[in-house]
């Protein structure tokens, strides 16, 4: 007998299209296995449709802002809803990328080295001199909350890093600039339903100078390769890191760590994504199928979770 099951999607993050896309395919995946499923454009509203509905289940789709940073999870806490996913403090942790860069490097794993700025006025010539000093070039500027590439840049020069500063302060006035690491840019899907999985390396071949946005969504922008064509040796290396790193944050449900293998065979952990896109041109959901994990499947592992793990009265962070 199928549940009645809601789809958060959509809200009003920057990676908003991206979770409309992602939740449509949630819906046509979980209505194939017999559930009643009603998906939820994220407004001011949500709460009392949650509240109201008599959902056995939530699949957050919700990526970005809100949805994926310990918000939304906090919503449906106090609801006592079951959802899908990371719990709260492991959503706002992995969403934070310059406080789980250290949480992962006090562990060992390697990150590229960082500097978070706040930028409350605008770039000086002195502030970016002193980056380029500190970190040479290119190097990357992103906001520090945020996702899908939205806000990053890879610059060259001292103008590209003044500019990408007010880029990526557009989108959070917390704004990281790290160490480019060259290298092959893989991704390692993880699951934990309870049980942690973890996937084939997943290569990224993109046509666009920057794995970007527009590589990501635009049908033949991109291309991914299983397993990623690194040594063995340095596959197993990613494969563990992935899964210590998913681990340690506290991360439950699906996950995608975000890694540069570089030419001595080293994983630079970039970022932990906790509701990573399910969109018919996303990551996880062909990790999943090299695993031998249809999409359809892999919903179902998610909400099976979900409503387990709140009839045992667990939480996603006690796990």
């Amino acid at each position: 007998m199928g549940l009645r099951i809601a789809v958060l999607r959509g809200g009003r993050s920057a990676e908003r299209d991206v979770s409309l896309r992602s939740g449509a395919q949630v819906e046509k995946a979980l209505r194939g296995r017999g559930h009643d499923v009603t998906g939820i454009d994220l407004d001011s509203a949500t709460w009392d449709v949650l509240r109201d509905g008599k959902f056995a289940c939530v699949f957050n789709a919700l990526h970005g802002r809100f949805g994926e940073d310990g918000t939304v999870q906090g919503m449906l806490e106090l609801l006592a809803l079951p959802y899908t996913g990371s719990g709260v403090l492991a959503s706002a942790l992995c969403m934070d990328k310059s406080r789980a860069n250290a949480v992962m490097a006090g562990a060992g794993l390697h990150v590229p080295e960082h500097e978070e700025l706040e930028l409350k006025q605008g770039v000086s010539a002195d502030r970016v001199e002193k980056l380029v000093a500190r970190f040479g070039l290119p190097l990357v500027v992103k906001p520090v909350r945020e996702g899908s590439t939205i806000g990053i840049t890879i610059a060259r020069d001292a103008e590209q890093v003044a500019s990408g500063l007010v880029l990526a302060a557009r989108y959070d006035r917390r704004v990281m600039v790290q160490r480019f690491v060259v290298g092959t840019e893989i991704t390692v899907g993880v699951l934990a339903t309870p049980d942690v999985q973890v996937l084939p390396t997943l290569e990224i071949v993109s046509d666009n100078p920057v794995y970007d946005y527009d590589a990501k969504y635009t049908p033949g922008k991109s291309h991914h390769i299983i397993p990623a064509r690194i040594p063995e040796a340095a596959r197993a290396a990613a494969s563990e890191a992935a899964g210590r790193a998913f681990t340690l944050l506290g991360c439950s449900g699906m996950g995608r760590v975000d890694i540069i293998v570089d030419a001595g065979g080293t994983p630079w952990l970039l970022e932990v994504n906790t509701v990573p896109g399910l969109t018919e041109l996303s990551l996880l959901p062909d990790a999943s199928r090299a695993a031998g994990i249809t999409f359809d499947e892999l919903c179902q592992r998610l909400v099976d979770h979900a409503v387990g793990r709140r009839q045992h009265h667990v939480g996603p962070a006690a796990e």
